[in-house]
């Protein structure tokens, strides 16, 4: 549960066949990393080498395991065995609040393994990991521009208050998806290396969809966007 030091998601995946699959997500609340299983031993694709990300700023003398992959890890076993279209109802528990939704597998695992990704110490994801306090899932593409926008805005007024340079153009967020696109490749190459069906793969794929739309609808959604300040 839910303390002081740690906040916890929780996703239950509930199939028509009647199997259960269900994840308990506990996360640093001071530095919103995931605290880990330990009790789980590092598989061979999450070698950093493995597929190696080509933007990958990590050494394998400093960090041996791609800390993404050991993330990832923890639920892709679970699913390795299905299809991407299987149909489930994916129910997410939070202190404040329980969301549900009828959907694909695809999207409902696109959703707790977003959290899986920014929680890690890959420092490309480091961008989007103050998104996760306040995690939403199944959001749409117009309410990811808005949370993407104004996360980054938000940064960039922390740093103009501390008297640093400030990036009030969202050049920095345009290019920090950029680099995630690259991060996205890498991982789907990992996965092609151990999953039996596409369920994995292709939940990747949607949040990589996501990683390449978010570039053209940050220019464009936020003008949409601009009557809710007028």
């Amino acid at each position: 549960m839910e303390d002081k030091e740690t906040i916890f998601f929780k996703y239950y995946f509930i199939f028509d066949d009647g199997k259960r699959e269900t994840f308990k997500i506990l996360l640093d609340r001071k530095t919103l990393k995931l605290i880990p299983d330990t009790s789980r031993k590092p598989a061979p694709w999450t070698k950093l080498e493995h597929h190696q990300c080509s933007n990958c700023p990590l050494k394998k003398e400093t960090s041996p395991e791609c800390p993404l992959a050991i993330n990832l890890s923890t639920a892709i076993p679970q699913f390795s065995d299905r299809q991407s279209f299987d149909r489930v109802h994916v129910m997410v528990e939070t202190a404040e609040r329980t969301y549900t939704k009828d959907t694909t597998l695809q999207s409902g695992l696109s959703a707790m393994m977003g959290i899986f990704m920014v929680t890690s110490d890959c420092p490309v994801m480091d961008i989007l990991k103050p998104m996760v306090r306040f995690h939403l899932p199944f959001a749409s593409v117009e309410e990811t521009v808005y949370r993407a926008a104004t996360t980054f805005l938000l940064r960039q007024y922390f740093k103009y208050k501390n008297g640093e340079n400030s990036d009030w153009d969202l050049k920095g967020l345009l290019a920090g998806y950029e680099q995630i696109q690259m991060v996205n490749i890498g991982m789907a190459q990992r996965m092609r290396s151990v999953v039996d069906k596409d369920a994995n793969l292709n939940a990747l794929i949607v949040l990589d969809v996501f990683a390449k739309e978010l570039p053209y609808s940050i220019e464009t959604k936020l003008q949409e966007l601009e009557y809710l300040f007028e």
